[in-house]
């Protein structure tokens, strides 16, 4: 005996979107994947980004300049972190020197008799 077909069953065979399918299971990656909506901050950061580059229509082209311009200043603040750090050890290196050098038998000419 059949039973009598429910108002949401008819629904769910009318509404297409509600079956259940993903379409990246045949997309070949194990890399994760994200999804940005256009909305809140992201549409701030994309409107100052066409500001920026008004020649620039797509905003996927944008986000992807934002996400460049950023990846070059972390490289700009790595390189000025590391020439910071040269200067320092630089810095303690001559330091060291001054206390292991006579200074004063270098000015007297006394080291090089």
């Amino acid at each position: 005996m059949r039973r009598p077909e429910t108002l949401w069953n008819a629904l769910q065979r009318q509404v297409r979107h509600r079956t259940q399918w993903c379409y990246t299971q045949s997309v070949p990656t194990t890399r994760p994947r994200y999804t940005i909506t256009d909305t809140g901050a992201v549409r701030e950061l994309l409107d100052d980004a066409q500001r920026q580059w008004p020649d620039v229509r797509d905003r996927k082209e944008l986000l992807l300049r934002l996400a460049r311009t950023g990846h070059e200043r972390l490289d700009l603040a790595r390189a000025a972190a590391e020439a910071a750090d040269l200067r320092e050890r630089q810095r303690r290196a001559l330091a060291e020197l001054q206390a292991l050098v006579d200074w004063d038998a270098v000015r007297d000419d006394q080291a090089w008799r």
